[in-house]
């Protein structure tokens, strides 16, 4: 049998995983190779539980929108029917105050129409005055003596 360069690079093969044996390398590769499982597993756990935080995040958030959207609704709904309101309550003291000015204004015409007619009144029994003045002033001129005359008289007969 002739020994050959296979048969010794096959002798030192054996040789070789012998002295790995020997050595415990494949044990230690077995643990780096668990280890560095163990730190995947680990960091596929924690991105596990940190996308489950972030879908409860979301679904807080999500649910923190829907209700300020129904609170902002609620608000624009609120202040709509406060401006109606106020709206409303304008229009009656504008109809109000209106009805209340024109009231005003009417009572001041009936008044200055009152103090018109009373002013012409009294013109026209001042110009009454005057004309009865006036005429009595001409017969007194023209029969005044035979006027206190007869006065006279009436007065004398009125006494007895």
């Amino acid at each position: 049998m002739e020994l050959d360069a296979t048969f010794w690079a096959f002798i030192a093969l054996l040789i070789f995983f012998g002295i790995v044996i020997y050595f415990k390398v494949p044990a230690f590769v077995t643990k780096a190779l668990d280890s560095r499982i163990a730190k995947i597993e680990s960091d596929l756990d924690e991105a596990k539980r940190l996308r489950e935080e972030a879908q409860a995040l979301l679904a807080e958030y999500e649910r923190k929108r829907k209700a300020a959207e129904s609170e902002a609704e609620e608000i624009v709904a609120a202040a709509q029917d406060e401006a109606e309101r106020m709206t409303a309550e304008a229009e009656t003291a504008l109809e109000d105050m209106v009805a209340r000015r024109t009231k005003a204004v009417e009572d001041k015409i009936a008044q200055a129409e009152a103090q018109a007619l009373a002013d012409v009144r009294a013109r026209s029994a001042d110009v009454a005055i005057e004309a009865a003045r006036l005429i009595l002033a001409d017969q007194v001129k023209d029969n005044g003596g035979a006027l206190v005359d007869q006065s006279i008289k009436d007065v004398a007969s009125r006494l007895n």
